[in-house]
């Protein structure tokens, strides 16, 4: 929940907890504080992705994402998972035009034994579900194969079920889905453990749901 502010009956204003999927309704009918909400909820994980394409350039990308989004948002059909693959949809094509135009690779980082001193146990690939997030993690994403990369960030970051995942990636679900369980694996040889009660944040300081285990993701 994210509070937004409306006018009482003495004139004032007062915060009332607005849920992102009820601000779908009313920022599609022009509520400015409402479209901040949906921002709010969808731009960390947005961000992370869009790193992953086009490295530093990913803000950038974002910003002209969201002035698509906000101008075409009344023609926008469905719910928030579907809002969410949107975002996702508008996002990646403007990282891909961006690399076009730029006429450069994504992002180049070390090596991915440079990254992991310590590989993880073959049990811990739950582990890298929940790393996904920090710098570290992203750019191991990075050196995966591009299609599990997309995979898993979409699935796992985006929050986006297999189907609009693939909507996304103009594929089929169960490739979507093998993509990133193959992609989690991989990850989890690489990424140790966190830490007992470690939580993660976003960039917005806005705690994140644990993430899907492998196990829902494939």
């Amino acid at each position: 929940m994210v509070n937004t502010l409306v006018s009482n009956r003495h004139g004032g204003e007062e915060p009332v907890a607005m849920s992102p999927s009820a601000a779908l309704e009313a920022a599609r009918d022009g509520d400015d504080d409402a479209f901040r909400v949906l921002y709010r909820a969808v731009q960390p994980g947005l961000l992370r992705y869009l790193r992953v394409l086009v490295g530093d350039d990913a803000e950038d990308v974002a910003s002209e994402a969201w002035l698509q989004v906000a101008r075409d948002l009344g023609k926008f059909r469905g719910d928030l998972d579907g809002f969410r693959g949107w975002v996702a949809t508008i996002g990646r094509h403007r990282a891909i035009d961006h690399l076009r135009n730029q006429r450069r690779r994504p992002v180049t980082v070390e090596r991915v034994e440079e990254l992991a001193d310590v590989p993880g146990r073959a049990d811990t690939a739950g582990s890298a579900v929940e790393a996904i997030g920090t710098d570290a993690a992203l750019a191991l994403i990075a050196q995966l194969p591009r299609d599990q990369a997309e995979a898993v960030l979409l699935r796992v970051v985006m929050g986006l079920d297999a189907p609009a995942a693939a909507k996304v990636l103009g594929k089929r679900p169960g490739a979507v889905r093998t993509a990133a369980y193959r992609g989690l694996r991989t990850l989890a040889e690489h990424l140790p453990p966190p830490e007992r009660g470690q939580s993660r944040r976003s960039e917005a300081g806005v705690t994140e749901t644990r993430a899907s285990t492998l196990k829902e993701v494939r």
